[in-house]
């Protein structure tokens, strides 16, 4: 391509359309009932949310022009790339056919249940084919709805989908002065309720909603309940993020974990390296014992944890991204009945494993595996039997009050990378150190 030039014009040649989508959005209404801000939790809530609590584990992919870049998603903001030249990686934006399938495949591969792609990151470029702007999968780079492609894609192996979008845009022209000119703001979230709506009722049943970077709004200036209305008349079903400024159905910590107080959802979303979007030189890579970890920590404590792919600009999927995952995804498939479904568990503390817990069995996670015995320290309750999960060999378990101590085991690890033991208590499972640091009988100051 030799000359590329998307003036506002061009931006904004469907614009025309936006205000019949807004009155469209207007006219979708929620169920009833429903709070388009969010966070209330109530029986509906539970409801629509029971599929995403019980499947723990996804997969997030940032795909967009950035890829062609190779440097990061946030390049064209911290290296002040301008906008006709960023356009430019239009050209090498070239993913194959049948990419979106690889990468669902992978997903399954890994133990994931359900994915959110990037229909708009902060670049400004969509990814399905919009009649709201020309600067688009279908009009440049691929010249195809890669939205339609991921959708068929992810439902074939059995995915829920979700749809990632970007509030913030680095190439519209009002996304920035939008902050200090009601006439820009109103064509801004315009243009932004009907791109949503469109992905919302082009598409089917879509599961999830993961909004984005709010600035340079607020929430009465991004007019988000109304926003949240449509989205909920549109799909009922749906489950939207806090990403919004308002509360939503899920909180979304980045980079860490981190449960949320009063038992509100939550989801940990994570890179397998340092960088989203395909970053050529970032080798910084997760291990699959590190992911299983993080995976174990986030059922522990009753989140999820959605964890990236970022596409190279072919759509193929990196090679270390692939080994990490269908490793990982070894263990999992092996020990799903432990992350699945897992309820909110009160053991935590150990020096060399994690726990995660269903009803009244406990399951002890040992990543650093210390030979013959294990213990955990002031489990209250009694432990009635206990095994190995991957060879069902049964454990031997000794109690005083303090410590519960299993002794039999291998002197080496008997499951890689993760070794899990299976512990069948007398009732829930609760952890109390301070019980056995106060009580635990003391000797004389000296031996």
């Amino acid at each position: 391509m030799g000359h590329f030039i998307i003036g506002r014009r061009d931006l904004l040649a469907g614009a025309a359309a936006a205000p019949l989508a807004a009155v469209g959005a207007a006219n979708a209404q929620p169920p009833p009932g429903r709070d388009p801000s969010g966070g209330a939790a109530d029986a509906d809530q539970q409801r629509r949310m029971k599929w995403w609590h019980d499947a723990k584990f996804g997969m997030f992919i940032h795909f967009g022009l950035y890829a062609a870049h190779g440097r990061h998603e946030w390049a064209m903001e911290d290296e002040a790339i301008p906008v006709a030249e960023y356009q430019r990686f239009t050209e090498g934006f070239k993913p194959a056919p049948g990419s979106p399938r690889k990468w669902a495949q992978l997903a399954k591969a890994a133990g994931m249940k359900y994915m959110v792609l990037t229909s708009k990151h902060h670049e400004g470029f969509c990814n399905w084919d919009t009649k709201l702007t020309n600067y688009n999968a279908a009009k440049f780079g691929p010249r195809r709805d890669l939205i339609a492609e991921y959708v068929e894609a992810a439902r074939a192996e059995g995915m829920r989908v979700g749809f990632y979008y970007s509030l913030m845009d680095w190439h519209h022209p009002d996304g920035a002065r939008c902050a200090t000119d009601e006439a820009a703001r109103r064509r801004f979230v315009d243009y932004t309720h009907g791109l949503i709506r469109e992905l919302l009722t082009n598409y089917g049943k879509i599961d999830i909603l993961w909004y984005d970077v709010s600035w340079p709004l607020d929430a009465a200036g991004w007019e988000s309940e109304k926003m949240n209305r449509m989205v909920f008349g549109l799909q009922p079903d749906i489950i939207v993020n806090n990403r919004n400024k308002l509360p939503g159905d899920f909180s979304t910590p980045e980079q860490t974990i981190k449960a949320e107080e009063g038992g509100r959802a939550w989801e940990s979303c994570m890179t397998l390296n340092d960088s989203w979007g395909y970053q050529r030189a970032d080798d910084n890579w997760k291990t699959p014992r590190t992911v299983i970890r993080n995976l174990i920590t986030c059922a522990r404590d009753g989140g999820n944890y959605l964890l990236n792919i970022g596409p190279q600009p072919d759509g193929g999927i990196p090679p270390e991204s692939e080994r990490i995952l269908r490793a990982a995804g070894e263990w999992v498939h092996r020990h799903g009945e432990t992350i699945y479904g897992a309820d909110r568990c009160r053991v935590a503390r150990n020096t060399y494993a994690n726990f995660t817990r269903k009803g009244n069995t406990l399951y002890m996670h040992v990543h650093f595996w210390p030979g013959s015995d294990v213990a955990i320290s002031g489990l209250r309750q009694k432990v009635l039997s206990a095994k190995l999960m991957n060879t069902g060999q049964s454990v031997a378990v000794a109690q005083d009050g303090f410590r519960t101590h299993l002794t039999g085991l291998p002197a080496t690890a008997p499951d890689s990378p993760v070794t899990t033991i299976a512990l069948e208590c007398d009732g829930e499972p609760v952890q109390d150190t301070d019980y056995v640091r106060i009580n635990k009988p003391r000797a004389g100051v000296g031996i």
